[in-house]
């Protein structure tokens, strides 16, 4: 009986046509060999304006871009390292259909899981070289190496979750519970009870005692 590919410990990529990674496509590539190393690459971006004749600036956070993964994988098919089973050049074409072509049902590339022992990576490819290393007397490669470059992605309502957007910097919609009252309110938000006679101002409400149970309340910027 073949075993599963999913039980060894080679590093495999499946296939997804949907963001929530629910709807697997097509079956799993496996690799051929483990990569010796692979690469994560964060970044934080800043915003770096200086006004003319100071010496110095002040940073301001902007934006953490999507991590980076890179690594690369072999194709072979000299029998060197396993029973030669597809040539190279119809590996390689397999392979960039389940992580580069696009895909008229989805109108994009797929989205991609990368698995190996406690790696789990969920995102895109981003860009693919691949180097032909070998060849036969007639011209045809039995040895390639794809040099893979991948972003990952988060689904949308976990990336809320994560970036937990209490911040008194952007505008706030709350609907009031009956346990609820706007001084409570405004501390949650601003860190302050301070501002909840200008919510109340801003909202145009009679009084902050009386609010009406699911009644929608903004809470503009600070700043």
């Amino acid at each position: 009986m073949a075993s599963n590919p999913l039980q060894t410990e080679k590093l495999y990529i499946l296939s997804y046509s949907d963001q929530a990674y629910t709807k697997v496509a097509g079956a799993p590539f496996v690799a051929l060999m483990n990569p010796e190393t692979y690469t994560y690459k964060y970044k934080i971006e800043f915003c770096e304006s200086q006004a003319p004749g100071t010496s110095g600036v002040a940073l301001k956070f902007n934006k953490m871009p999507p991590q980076e993964f890179n690594f690369d994988f072999l194709f072979d098919d000299t029998g060197v390292i396993a029973p030669p089973l597809v040539p190279v050049a119809e590996q390689i074409e397999l392979f960039k259909h389940q992580l580069l072509q696009y895909q008229g049902e989805i109108h994009r590339p797929y989205y991609l899981k990368i698995h190996w022992g406690t790696l789990l990576f969920k995102g895109v490819l981003t860009a693919m070289d691949i180097e032909f290393k070998l060849f036969r007397a007639d011209g045809l490669p039995v040895r390639a190496i794809a040099r893979c470059s991948f972003k990952g992605t988060v689904e949308e309502s976990l990336r809320v979750a994560l970036e937990n957007p209490m911040s008194p910097d952007i505008t706030h919609e709350r609907v009031f519970t009956p346990s609820d009252t706007l001084p409570l309110m405004t501390e949650k938000i601003y860190d302050d009870q301070q501002y909840y006679i200008d919510v109340a101002a801003f909202n145009r409400l009679d009084g902050f005692r009386s609010i009406r149970p699911g009644t929608k309340v903004l809470f503009p910027p600070t700043a």
